[in-house]
């Protein structure tokens, strides 16, 4: 029988449960009981004494499973251990990025994902970017600017540079000029309901076949304030040209640009078509020289977008890692709804207590420190994560009270 079987067992029944949002699993603690020397003729012997301290253990709150495990971490393998942040590639130089949109300040779901990008940035000693995405005219609130530049250089250090997507606009413009000189992407006037349904039977549109300079030509025209020439909104889009055989049709001709007349909070009507994201974030990447992106799992379609635009342009496309979401059962995390509820006097303020801002939990008393605690607990696991409010902030309130955080 191996040796400390007692602290072996309980040890890894911690160990897992952590790992696991606070519920061990029988078989995960066997299997690593077996990398100990436990014998599978012995498993029967220790069975119930493993139920019975799994059931103990997936009893108490995850940061009294958390502060035991540390009194007992040195009982589990070495080479089972890891310390801080998971190995990245190529970390001679990291430029890496986080782009919040406008419609509110930050709140816990951008700092959990922010701080992973600061983090590498803070251990590697390299170059942070808050990309403010505002390109979409509607749903942006004002004061958002002001407080999410502060926000994250609260959260993630004086250095962090904030850039808005808004002021670059002649950038994307110069940008969508060269892929049609490309002939990367035209100009799509076909009805929505046509092209989706050419699309979905792998054919191209009508307009695929534009030359360079019919494409540029009905450019002119998207860009045009004169209402007798210019496209109308809704009445045309620049599209990439990508393989339309796809097997996933939502990668086939997607869009990069088109026409929104709603005035921009900040641009006014200076300017009547717009880049998409991925257009956008493309362009970003490469004139910033971002090396590593760390972005949450479900913009996985949108990273296979742009690589194709970077390769398009004999670009390198960043490292990429993706991370699952916080879904609360019981939180709100949706910044429109946090600003409408607000607005109806539901809340006094983006700092009131009852909010998950990081106003709120600034103003309480949190620091920065805590949020990186629980990014570096939940690494890079695409898995997300389902825990309610109280398990939240049980967590936070434990990274909370630590001196010093390991990266």
């Amino acid at each position: 029988m191996i040796s400390n079987l007692d602290k072996k067992i309980r040890a890894y029944s911690l160990k897992n449960a952590i790992a696991h949002e606070g519920k061990a699993q029988t078989g995960a603690v066997i299997s690593s009981l077996f990398h100990e020397g436990l014998k599978k003729e012995q498993v029967k012997d220790t069975i119930k004494q493993i139920n019975q301290t799994i059931k103990e253990i997936n009893s108490i709150p995850l940061p009294a499973q958390i502060e035991e495990y540390e009194k007992l971490e040195k009982v589990v393998s070495e080479r089972e251990e890891r310390h801080g942040l998971p190995e990245i590639p190529n970390t001679k130089k990291i430029i890496t990025r986080f782009a919040p949109s406008p419609s509110g300040p930050l709140h816990i779901g951008h700092a959990s994902t922010g701080s992973l990008s600061a983090l590498y940035v803070k251990k590697y000693k390299g170059k942070f970017y808050i990309r403010i995405e505002d390109t979409n005219p509607e749903n942006i609130y004002i004061p958002a600017y002001k407080m999410i530049s502060e926000e994250s250089k609260w959260l993630w250090g004086k250095n962090t540079k904030v850039i808005i997507q808004s002021d670059r606009m002649n950038l994307y413009y110069k940008y969508i000029k060269t892929l049609f000189n490309k002939n990367s992407i035209y100009v799509c006037t076909c009805d929505t309901e046509e092209f989706k349904k050419l699309i979905e039977n792998q054919k191209p549109c009508p307009c695929r076949k534009n030359t360079i300079k019919e494409n540029l030509e009905q450019w002119s025209k998207m860009l045009s304030k004169d209402k007798k020439t210019q496209f109308k909104e809704g009445e045309a889009v620049v599209r990439f040209k990508s393989n339309l055989k796809d097997p996933n049709p939502a990668l086939r001709d997607f869009p990069l640009a088109r026409i929104n007349e709603s005035p921009h909070p900040r641009q006014k009507k200076k300017y009547r078509v717009w880049p998409l994201m991925n257009l956008a974030v493309a362009v970003d990447d490469i004139e910033t020289k971002v090396t590593h992106a760390i972005r949450a799992s479900d913009h996985r379609d949108n990273s296979i977008r742009q690589m194709m635009i970077f390769q398009v342009l004999n670009k390198k496309a960043p490292w990429n890692a993706f991370v699952g979401r916080y879904n609360f059962t019981d939180l709100e995390l949706s910044s429109t709804q946090m600003r409408k509820d607000i607005e109806s006097g539901k809340y006094k303020s983006w700092s009131d207590p009852e909010l998950p801002t990081i106003a709120s939990l600034r103003k309480q008393g949190y620091k920065p420190e805590a949020f990186w605690g629980l990014a570096v607990r939940s690494g890079l696991t695409e898995a997300n994560k389902t825990l309610t409010k109280k398990e939240y902030f049980e967590l936070l309130d434990y990274f909370n009270r630590q001196d010093k955080i390991e990266i």
